[in-house]
């Protein structure tokens, strides 16, 4: 596959999709378990200050979807290493949009995944006007407090749970990332307070911080796994949960 933003994610991202576009570069939600500042080789404090649309990164998707035209792609998520609704983006920065049109518009599906809450709903029309698409938010804390200590500037954990209930309500297929789990208990409630609306959960650890109290995830597991079971909901335990789940703790 000869493409220049449309790629294969490895290791754990490649658990999650089989396709991905990163649209910017840097992110602006400042969470403190990120991992990406590595990935780019960029100091966090830059890597969080400033958020700019790749170089020609339309111009490149569309190259791209050239490149591939007439294969069966599979759908490509938006986005690993950055956000799709990244906080306080400049108009002339602002891509996602035309982003998910040009890859609708070629025939691939699109999935977002994103801590911008809200933000994303402008987008609905969109992502409900083609069955393949979906919508995703990454959860971690029911509590407002937690959430801006590790995830400063990202959407509070109320208003991404609404945007996923109004994804779904707008006939939008639905799954929530919650990765990393930080605080076993909230994220049990998570899965509480969001299975009505919710079509699949994907379940990992907190991975590149060191912040987080010990967890143990065996007993985590087997509490959300009969949760996800109590309510017939489609899960996935990572491959990095199914190790810590042998070990019996981080």
């Amino acid at each position: 596959m000869n493409t220049q933003v449309i790629y294969e994610p490895k290791g754990r991202a490649g658990e999650y999709a089989q396709r991905a576009v990163n649209l910017y570069s840097g992110c602006s939600h400042g969470c403190l378990y990120c991992y990406a500042p590595k990935i780019v080789q960029v100091k966090k404090e830059v890597f969080h200050s400033r958020v700019r649309a790749r170089p020609n990164i339309l111009d490149r998707l569309r190259r791209d979807l050239e490149v591939l035209k007439g294969q069966d792609v599979p759908r490509v998520l938006l986005c690993f290493i950055c956000d799709p609704y990244p906080f306080h983006i400049s108009p002339d920065e602002d891509v996602t949009r035309e982003a998910i049109e040009i890859l609708n518009s070629a025939g691939v599906d699109v999935e977002i995944l994103t801590k911008g809450g809200q933000r994303a709903e402008r987008d609905f029309d969109l992502l409900a006007s083609r069955p393949g698409n979906a919508f995703a938010a990454t959860l971690t804390f029911v509590s407002s407090a937690d959430s801006i200590n590790w995830e400063p500037k990202a959407a509070l954990p109320l208003a991404r749970m609404q945007a996923i209930k109004n994804a779904h309500e707008a006939g939008i297929e639905t799954w929530v990332s919650l990765e990393p789990v930080i605080d076993p208990k909230q994220s049990l409630e998570l899965i509480l307070q969001t299975h009505m609306f919710v079509d699949h959960y994907k379940v990992g650890t907190l991975n590149h911080c060191s912040l987080a109290t010990p967890i143990d995830y065996r007993a985590f597991a087997e509490e959300a796994e009969k949760l996800f079971q109590i309510y017939k909901k489609d899960f996935m335990f990572k491959e990095d949960l199914i190790e810590a789940i042998k070990g019996g703790s981080e």
